[in-house]
C-alpha cells in the first residue's frame, strides 16, 4: 500500500514538469497573460521545472512544494482576469477549468509539503 501512496509525488510532479516545458515551448503565446511578458513566462517555467525535479528527487522537496503552491496560487490572477474579461462562454469555461486546476494543484503541493521528508528549511 505504501508503494502506491509513494507514487503520489510523481503523479503530482510529472504534470509540473510538462507545464514547465510548455512554458518554454509556448512563451510567445503566453507572454500576453504574464506581467513582464516572455521573460516572466520563462522564469515561471523554470520555477515549475525546478520544483518538479526537487519533488521527484526528494531534495528541498518541502521548500519546493510550498513555493510551487504559492506560484500556482499567483497563477490564479491572470486566469480570474481572463474569465472576467472574456466575452464568450467557451473562454470563460476554459478559464474556470484553469482556476480549478491551479487550486487543486496548489492543494496537492501543500499535501506534498506536509509529507516531505526534508524538513530542515520549513517546519
Amino acid at each position: 500500500m505504501q508503494s502506491v501512496i509513494n507514487l503520489g509525488k510523481y503523479l503530482f510532479a510529472i504534470p509540473l514538469l510538462i507545464f514547465g516545458l510548455m512554458h518554454y515551448m509556448s512563451a510567445d503565446q503566453m507572454a500576453g497573460m504574464a506581467p513582464g511578458g516572455a521573460i516572466m513566462v520563462y522564469f515561471t517555467g523554470t520555477c515549475l521545472l525546478a520544483g518538479s525535479i526537487a519533488i521527484m528527487i526528494g531534495k528541498y522537496d518541502k521548500l519546493a512544494s510550498v513555493l510551487v503552491a504559492v506560484l500556482l496560487l499567483l497563477f490564479l490572477i491572470p486566469h480570474i482576469h481572463g474569465m472576467m474579461s472574456a466575452a464568450d462562454e467557451g473562454t470563460k469555461a476554459m478559464q474556470m477549468i484553469n482556476i480549478l486546476k491551479n487550486l487543486s494543484m496548489a492543494g496537492g503541493a501543500l499535501v506534498c509539503a506536509a509529507l516531505a521528508k526534508d524538513s530542515r528549511y520549513i517546519s
